[in-house]
């Protein structure tokens, strides 16, 4: 490997480095017992320099030991290649619009989309894209398979074309299927498959790119006719929807909050045409 080839070169430098400033110590030196220790401190260099360059972050610290400072500090520069890798090269697990990262064993409830009533315009407009498709009938539960399908078919129909298509739904909800033919009981079942809530009037699909309006119109009529329910094809700047109603000509979010006939007014004309009844049964004369 290149990288060990690198750390043998890098080693045997070294263990040379060490051997000369050794053997320039044992020459100035007279005494006996200098010149043995200096021989033996060669010996360890030469052994240090022998052994393999694996197994070398286990010996450095013996070896240099026994050698001057001045082969410490230039030694010192090796030490982050003994270091462990402070990453991970693990990619991390991420879902995706039609399949999350959740757990299929946990159960899911199967619920009821959320319809805003209380006037919350959220997810009926076009936010990032030119043109859009709405549901527009009722709340609906959309399979994976079927966002899929739709998905496909839009791509088909604007193939070659310079687009980007956004997506406005999320499948993060488990379906679990007992089967055919089951006695009651024995828990809910297992996993079948991801489907999401698609509340009524939620953008589903969003495209923006240069193609013109009548292409995008087929493509998502093919699509909504791969969807359950009915679609209809929006623009950016349609006016949003609060339940079922569209704040357009002239009707406005405090329109809806307000009450159609007002309970005071209601009460007084009920009270006034008692009071004319009563009148005018007592003033009638007997017949």
């Amino acid at each position: 490997m290149p990288g060990a080839a690198l750390l043998r070169q890098a080693f045997q430098r070294l263990s040379i480095t060490t051997s000369s400033s050794i053997a320039s110590v044992a020459s100035v030196s007279s005494v006996s017992a200098s010149s043995s220790s200096s021989s033996s401190a060669v010996a360890s260099a030469r052994t240090f320099s022998t052994r393999p360059a694996m197994a070398s972050a286990l010996i450095r610290p013996a070896a240099l030991a026994h050698t001057p400072s001045t082969i410490t500090s230039s030694s010192s520069s090796f030490s982050p290649l003994f270091l462990p890798r402070a990453f991970s090269a693990t990619a991390a697990a991420q879902g995706t619009w039609l399949e999350p990262s959740l757990n299929r064993r946990k159960r899911m409830m199967k619920g009821r989309p959320r319809v805003a009533t209380g006037g919350s315009v959220k997810g009926t407009t076009v936010v990032w894209g030119d043109y859009g498709l709405r549901m527009h009938d009722h709340h609906r539960r959309i399979t994976a398979k079927q966002l899929k399908v739709a998905e496909d078919t839009i791509k088909q129909r604007l193939r070659g074309q310079k687009y980007r298509l956004y997506k406005r739904v999320n499948c993060n909800i488990g379906v679990f299927y007992s089967g055919n033919e089951m006695r009651m009981g024995k828990g809910k079942g297992s996993f079948d498959h991801w489907a999401a809530r698609v509340a009524v009037n939620r953008i589903i699909f969003e495209l923006r790119g240069a193609i013109h309006e009548q292409v995008v119109r087929d493509a998502f009529r093919l699509a909504g006719n791969k969807l359950p329910g009915q679609y209809e094809f929006v623009k950016k700047g349609d006016a949003p929807v609060v339940g079922i109603t569209k704040l357009e000509d002239g009707i406005t979010l405090d329109d809806l909050k307000r009450a159609r006939k007002p309970v005071a007014e209601v009460a007084a004309a009920a009270a006034v045409e008692q009071q004319v009844s009563n009148n005018a049964s007592t003033s009638a004369p007997p017949s």
